[in-house]
């Protein structure tokens, strides 16, 4: 599974406006340009993992999170990813998962 930086980039930058931090202020914690900042939130430069964990630590941020777009602290975290698949299924499949989901939950 290839990596969408893009994505990726979406995600940082949602995380760093939802911790209230400017892309100048990140730049200065992590000692990098802005342009940088700017290219990582576009997706227009890959990032690797060290960095990622930097930026997710100054934003609190799990790298799951950022990733996969989900979070494993959360009750809720396969809610959208469920959703996602059962949209794609036909019914018949649907009845189906919803049945096996039953079972599991019953036992």
């Amino acid at each position: 599974m290839a990596l969408n930086y893009t994505i990726i980039g979406v995600r940082l930058r949602q995380a760093r406006i939802n911790k209230k931090m400017t892309q100048e202020v990140l730049a200065e914690k992590l000692d990098v340009s802005v342009a940088y900042i700017s290219r990582i939130e576009r997706g227009s430069t890959n990032i690797n993992l060290k960095r990622l964990s930097e930026i997710c630590a100054l934003l609190d941020v799990s790298e799951g999170e950022i990733l996969s777009g989900t979070s494993s602290e959360s009750t809720s975290y396969l809610n959208k990813a469920f959703s996602d698949l059962l949209k794609n299924c036909p019914t018949e499949k649907i009845d189906l998962i919803y049945k096996i989901a039953q079972v599991v939950a019953d036992n």
